[in-house]
């Protein structure tokens, strides 16, 4: 997938996200600008969690 792609649905998705969850995802993306070497595992990490346990994070959210 190239560059542009991967922005085109990183758009589609921020365009479904209540505006109640933007702000969060905005800080967690400076997050990652700021601190990119440190935050690439983190990153990976998180990404792993919420792939394998977006339902039980859905119900811990609530």
């Amino acid at each position: 997938m190239t560059s542009i792609q991967i922005k085109a649905e990183i758009d589609k998705i921020l365009d479904e996200i209540p505006e109640s969850e933007l702000q969060n995802v905005l800080s967690l993306l400076q997050e990652i600008k700021a601190h990119p070497t440190e935050n690439a595992h983190l990153a990976t990490i998180i990404n792993k969690i919420i792939r394998e346990d977006k339902e039980l994070l859905r119900k811990l959210a609530q």
